[in-house]
């Protein structure tokens, strides 16, 4: 797949944080999620511009699961919908990045999302469930006219899909590397992928599979 010249393709690496993988097994770990560096380095020299997020979660918020909460039970507020496990909490190692990727200061743009205790957003171009209140990450793309988005992160079934539905509405053209994502679980990969696809969004193996104009 041709994408043309590197100055208007970014690639986007999606919440791709220790708290997602097996490196940190009692948060939401995501099934080889600390596998995906590689690709995501890799599909990074091929873009001009390297886009990161992170979530940013208190243990305090709203829609922590406990005891008497489960995860995946419906949680009420208008910017949050069900219960998770702790994860992500600013200071610990599931806040980090995955060992191999750059500093988030080394990002020509870099989110963080979910600070607030009654916020639980997915995708990292809104703050809010409805899509109204940016992140900036659109902004910051249309101003320097990028047109391809490559993206790969974790997960490929909650926050790397959220991301690419809301690129395709801001209206990029968006390409998943599946090779630098990874599902928390088949069924609702499946989903998301269809989900996706329908959205227009293109699908490729590996990054190996696209080819650009320096």
């Amino acid at each position: 797949m041709n994408l043309g010249n590197k100055q208007f393709v970014a690639s986007f690496d999606v919440d791709a944080q220790q708290t997602f993988t097996p490196l940190c097994s009692d948060e939401l770990p995501v099934p080889d999620g600390h596998t995906i560096v590689e690709e995501l380095n890799a599909q990074a020299q091929l873009a001009g511009w390297r886009i990161g997020s992170k979530d940013a979660h208190s243990p305090h918020a709203i829609w922590v699961a406990d005891e008497h909460h489960p995860p995946l039970q419906p949680v009420e507020g208008k910017h949050v919908d069900v219960r998770w496990p702790v994860h992500a909490v600013p200071g610990s190692k599931g806040f980090s990045l995955l060992p191999g990727l750059p500093e988030p200061a080394e990002y020509d743009f870099f989110v963080w999302k979910g600070i607030e205790l009654d916020m639980h957003p997915y995708g990292a171009c809104f703050h809010d469930l409805s899509n109204k209140l940016s992140t900036g990450v659109i902004e910051f793309l249309h101003f320097r006219q990028i047109q391809w988005i490559v993206l790969g992160g974790l997960a490929l079934d909650y926050c790397v899909k959220t991301t690419a539905l809301q690129l395709r509405s801001a209206g990029f053209k968006v390409i998943v590397n599946l090779a630098a994502t990874r599902g928390l679980a088949p069924e609702s990969a499946a989903h998301a992928k269809a989900e996706m696809g329908n959205a227009g969004v293109l699908f490729i193996a590996r990054s190996s599979d696209l080819k650009i104009v320096s």
